[in-house]
């Protein structure tokens, strides 16, 4: 896994000139995340509403006992700026979790403060690969934490514009 990220990383700062962004306002891209505390890779969602603004969400389910449970978060995106194939954003997630456990199954919440970016490839706009850190707040099997938090474009997602 680390030399296949470290692969992609020395890929994209090779052929950095080659990314540049594109406009996405009212696409819809489809993809998918693993955010949620509790570690269901989830399917995820997000729209282009205006030059500002973007809104999206995240679903995750298993039916696994123990070790299932499920994830539904909503996300809000501002962007900040903008610059050839690049797009960087201030981001906030609410998500609902459960977990299932042997002792009986936990719920819990999730509340991400991030700041982070998305970016495509020329010739591939229709993929978009974000990166974001910051902060979360969570409560998953009883326990509350603050967190620092850095997701890597496989963690905070790869989407496909339709």
């Amino acid at each position: 896994m680390n030399r296949a990220f470290a692969l992609v990383l020395l890929s994209i700062l090779l052929f950095a000139q080659s990314a540049y962004s594109m406009d996405r306002r009212g696409r819809l891209g489809v993809g998918m995340s693993n955010q949620l505390k509790n570690d269901l890779p989830a399917i995820s969602f997000k729209i282009q509403k205006s030059n500002a603004f973007a809104f999206g969400g995240l679903i995750g389910v298993s039916t696994r006992d123990p070790g299932g449970g499920h994830g539904f978060g909503l996300k809000v995106y501002r962007n900040l700026f903008d610059e050839p194939q690049l797009t960087f954003y201030t981001s906030l997630l609410a998500a609902l979790i459960k977990e299932k456990q042997i002792a009986g199954d936990d719920e819990g919440f999730q509340f991400d403060l991030t700041v982070g970016s998305e970016f495509s490839f020329a010739g591939l706009q229709s993929l978009g690969f974000s990166f974001e850190t910051g902060i979360s707040l969570n409560k998953i099997n009883g326990e509350f934490g603050i967190e620092t938090v850095g997701y890597h474009f496989v963690t905070a997602g790869i989407l496909f514009y339709l």
